[in-house]
């Protein structure tokens, strides 16, 4: 926002809006006195939580004249910032923080910082409670306006989270070769209309086209870039149960699994393949005897990407390996009107774009080690879950189970045959 300086200067003069916030800078020996930091927080996520704004420092609001900041303290103001979008803010921010040169009336250029504040995907909170930009002042939101906004920047909304457009990215930012592959043989249509199609892109509230949620997630090479906890966190442990460590080694390996999601799927399943027992029976031949059925873990793994909230900041996927289990904690509880219970027999989608988009992504090659019994990662029959529970089962003699954590987390329990 404000990229030409003729378009900053200009927009200073003009003065505080709804889009503009000035702020001068003192010190108190090497430390920032002014802004106060709970302010300045207040500022920013206000910013966020509306259409998104800019905030130069280095100048002084009522008369609008640039003072600028001394060359040497730029680093100490530009530390003062990230730690407060990160400490003073929940969810964090992750503005754009840029440091300019603009002319005085006086003496010449002189330094300042810009941070230009994006419309957030999340609802913040800073000191000053959920506040919002209304003109040239940040209020606090009413209750049902914080309840909407909630509600707009969830799951719940008519436009799902996962086909919502991401502040900032471009559509150069997906790669070719990831949203190429989606493309049938007989379309015709530029890159523009057919990511439109895959809701992997969509306008945004300026009219301009940028990726979705879905897009970034399955055709972009780091999805964590905007969206931090799109990963799985996988880690196998020594024994049965988590200890701390101390004398032994308690972690056998551990790993995040990023990239696309289809990436992020098969990289998981290798995990397990990799740290699980394998046993075998000379019987009539050797027959290996896995841990784990490794066409249940691929359908677990794929519900869990799919179906995860991707609107909870800070929630991430956990893979956890045990001597005798496997746990597979997903964010999000089950949407609609599911229960754990129902699970095995209905369908529900919290994510359209994704679950459609994973239907269309063509399943690891056999060479892979994953044996899918099919063409996709995903199909929309809904047999996922009973082959989890039918195949782990008949291994293991134990039926998986589906428990809720604190009505925001399902996790997924996958018992080990025991003579692995």
């Amino acid at each position: 926002m404000y990229d030409s300086e003729k378009d900053l200067l200009d927009k200073i003069l003009l003065g505080e809006d709804s889009f503009l916030e000035l702020k001068e800078i003192r010190f108190a020996g090497e430390r920032v006195s002014a802004p106060r930091r709970d302010a300045l927080a207040d500022e920013l996520a206000a910013f966020a939580n509306a259409r998104g704004g800019v905030c130069v420092l280095g100048v002084e609001d009522s008369t609008r004249e640039i003072l600028g900041i001394p060359i040497e303290r730029l680093d100490a103001v530009e530390d003062f910032v990230r730690e407060l979008c990160t400490d003073s803010i929940v969810p964090s921010l992750m503005p754009v923080i840029e440091r300019l040169r603009l002319p005085t009336s006086t003496s010449g250029d002189v330094a300042v910082i810009k941070v230009d504040v994006s419309r957030s995907l999340f609802v913040h909170k800073s000191p000053g409670g959920y506040l919002h930009r209304v003109g040239s002042a940040k209020r606090e939101m009413a209750p049902e306006f914080l309840a909407r906004l909630f509600q707009q920047r969830s799951q719940a909304r008519i436009i799902r989270f996962d086909e919502q457009p991401i502040p900032r990215a471009t559509l150069d930012d997906l790669q070719p070769k990831l949203w190429e592959r989606f493309a049938t043989r007989r379309s015709r249509d530029g890159r523009d209309d057919l990511l439109v199609k895959l809701a992997m892109a969509c306008l945004d509230d300026n009219g301009v086209l940028r990726p979705t949620v879905a897009g970034a997630l399955m055709a972009s090479e780091n999805p964590c870039r905007w969206l931090p906890n799109a990963f799985i966190q996988a880690v196998a442990y020594r024994g049965t149960e988590v200890r701390p460590a101390g004398d032994e080694i308690y972690q056998l390996d551990a790993a995040d699994i990023v990239g696309p999601l289809d990436q992020q799927i098969v990289g998981a399943c290798h995990f397990v393949k990799k740290n699980m027992r394998v046993a075998a029976t000379k019987e009539e031949g050797r027959h290996d005897l896995p841990q784990f059925d490794l066409t249940a873990v691929f359908e677990a793994v794929v519900n869990a990407v799919a179906h995860r909230d991707y609107a909870m900041h800070g929630a991430k996927i956990r893979l956890r390996l045990f001597a005798d289990r496997l746990e597979l904690y997903s964010p999000g509880a089950i949407p609609n009107t599911m229960t754990v219970e129902s699970l095995p027999y209905r369908q529900a989608a919290r994510n359209e774009a994704i679950t459609s988009l994973l239907a269309k992504c063509s399943a690891p090659e056999t060479d892979a080690g994953i044996v899918t019994n099919r063409g996709t990662f995903m199909d929309k029959r809904g047999e996922g879950v009973q082959i989890i529970l039918d195949n782990s089962e008949r291994i293991s003699g134990q039926r998986p189970e589906y428990r809720i954590i604190d009505d925001s987390e399902l996790m997924l329990t996958i018992y080990a045959a025991g003579d692995a």
